[in-house]
């Protein structure tokens, strides 16, 4: 959209705001052993492990090109049934849904179920958009597939693009006066928030940006919504607590708190 208006005027590019994000693989990825120790959910001596004998991206880079070495296989063996898989990756401390147990390792009993979050909305949106009358009030049709599923084979993505840093993209996008803001939510072991505030701090010093806003709490109410740092009123880095992977899933109302401050420009509350 940058390039493109270089040559013609057509995108009213205000800012973007990304979650949870992949920023530089190796950063990014290896985020996670520190993530899962110091949430309880490794040993030390797996610990170890995970960031010497074999970090994460080195496994996930092996993965992908189908050639997974032995002390790989050992050591995400290791970490698997330390974490165990009746534990969401994608938030480490939230309930999980028990008509999932089978297909997607996950459990839960009924009394686990909180009055604010349902965990099984993901089991029920799939059921709900393979209704036939649905779909037809969608005017929805099914293309390659015989049901709808969250992920399917019909796009062929590029997995070995994940190597592929965007932080330079950023890095771009804010020297050309767009602001950004990364977020995270905390909970998620997927992409650690720790990687993506390192990476965001690394951009903010190459850019010579200073900081504006101080590391410091925000909130959603009388709650405690996250943290944020900001560098030169342009970039800015921010925590949903509580939050998952998709941060708007476990925690709307902090989630819209801070999709609203960056729509209107203006930093996220300080006080209650």
């Amino acid at each position: 959209m940058h390039q493109f208006n270089k040559k013609e005027k057509l995108f009213n590019l205000k800012g973007i705001a990304l979650g949870n994000p992949v920023l530089e693989f190796a950063t990014d990825f290896n985020s996670r052993a520190e993530f899962f120790w110091s949430h309880g959910l490794i040993s030390d001596s797996t610990y170890k492990l995970f960031t010497t004998s074999c970090n994460y991206s080195r496994y996930v880079s092996e993965y992908y090109r189908g050639n997974v070495s032995p002390i790989c296989s050992r050591v995400m063996g290791q970490v698997s049934t330390e974490t165990s898989r009746f534990v969401d990756k994608y938030d480490v401390t939230l309930d999980v849904c028990i008509s999932s147990v089978l297909s997607q390792s996950k459990i839960l009993t009924t009394e686990q179920v909180g009055d604010t979050i349902d965990v099984c909305v993901e089991d029920e949106t799939v059921n709900y958009l393979n209704r036939q009358d649905v779909q037809k009030a969608l005017h929805a049709r099914l293309v390659g597939v015989h049901k709808w599923a969250v992920c399917s084979s019909v796009l062929d993505y590029e997995l070995l693009d994940l190597e592929i840093p965007t932080i330079t993209i950023v890095g771009r996008l804010v020297k050309a006066g767009i602001p950004v803001m990364v977020y995270s939510g905390d909970q998620d072991s997927v992409i650690p928030l720790t990687g993506s505030r390192k990476l965001v701090n690394q951009l903010a010093e190459e850019l010579g940006l200073k900081t504006t806003v101080p590391y410091r709490v925000w909130f959603e109410g009388q709650q405690v919504g996250g943290w944020t740092q900001a560098y030169g009123n342009i970039l800015s880095f921010a925590t949903i607590r509580g939050a998952s992977h998709e941060a708007p899933f476990s925690q709307p109302e902090r989630s819209l708190v801070l999709f609203k401050a960056f729509l209107e420009g203006r930093p996220l509350p300080e006080a209650f």
